[in-house]
């Protein structure tokens, strides 16, 4: 089991919201938590994925939106 951490800006989730929803579709991912920061409105949200493979790819496509970073690790 892998754990991968995404972590957005408000302004990087305003503008890339539905892109990112494509790309957790598109990955057998189970959401874990959301949390949406009350001061700045930054995201961070985390999900299980099953093959290290496919988290290793759901990161690094997450990195590809623009203000976006992510990070897996073992579970």
């Amino acid at each position: 089991m892998w754990l991968v951490t995404v972590y957005c800006s408000a302004e990087s989730w305003r503008k890339a919201a539905t892109a990112f929803n494509a790309i957790v579709a598109k990955y057998a991912v189970k959401p874990l938590s959301t949390k949406k920061m009350k001061d700045d409105e930054r995201r961070i949200m985390t999900f299980e994925l099953d093959d290290v493979s496919d988290a290793e790819a759901f990161q690094d496509e997450c990195m590809t939106l623009e203000g976006f970073t992510a990070q897996f690790e073992s579970l």
